[in-house]
């Protein structure tokens, strides 16, 4: 999913907020983040805070309360996200930091090292493939009519996101970006009085809210003549 920084966002709330959403479960999540496209004034901040917050990160077995960052679940999981950072950096992004396959201190389990990408483009894969793992691709933009534009540059659409105090500009760019659910402020959550649903290869139906009922409802009618 993706999401937009704008120019009177706090760099360092939003990258510690998208990095969250990026490498929360490890980024085992259907809604988490995967592209960061952010206004061009603010991107050396951005990428510098979120550079700070990916590489804060323990792993380790998640019943040790020091863990923030547990193991992958599929086996192929790290070698398919190396084989992504390998494909972006070949096409010019900088590997900031993170990134490889690894065990945890004991040398046990399959984790995969939160990675960050700067300076990524639509070519690469990592823009266009779902990760499903701790990987944040990041891009600067020109403006927010840039960033919906690259924001749809994508086969899926279950969620987007924009970081900005102008309500005016979230509405805007609600209306434009083609998404289930648009966050203002926020990424990756769900609330379950609102519909859970996807746009293009996101999934179809909804899931959730009082929609979410009816998806799994079937009508049925009863015709009497007296």
């Amino acid at each position: 999913d993706a999401a937009y920084v704008a120019a009177d966002a706090d760099p360092a709330a939003a990258a510690a907020a998208l990095v969250d959403g990026a490498c929360y479960n490890a980024g085992q999540s259907c809604c988490a983040i995967e592209r960061a496209y952010v206004h061009a004034s603010i991107y050396d901040d951005f990428v510098a805070a979120a550079a700070e917050a990916v590489g804060a990160y323990t792993l380790g077995d998640p019943r040790d309360d020091s863990t923030t960052m547990g193991p992958m679940a599929l086996p192929g999981a790290p070698g398919f996200i190396d084989s992504q950072i390998a494909d972006a950096t070949a096409k010019g992004a900088r590997l900031v930091v993170g990134g490889g396959a690894t065990s945890d201190e004991a040398g046990n389990g399959r984790f995969s090292r939160p990675a960050l990408l700067a300076d990524c483009d639509e070519t690469m894969r990592a823009m266009s493939e779902e990760t499903f793992g701790p990987l944040l691709a990041c891009a600067p933009v020109a403006d927010e009519h840039e960033a919906v534009k690259r924001m749809n540059d994508s086969a899926y659409g279950l969620s987007a996101a924009v970081y900005t105090d102008d309500k005016a500009l979230a509405t805007w760019m609600s209306r434009r970006v083609d998404a289930g659910t648009f966050f203002q402020n926020r990424c990756d959550y769900l609330d379950p009085y609102l519909a859970w649903t996807g746009a293009k290869d996101s999934g179809f139906g909804a899931s959730l809210s009082r929609h979410g009922f009816r998806a799994v409802t079937r009508l049925r009618s009863f015709h009497a003549r007296e």
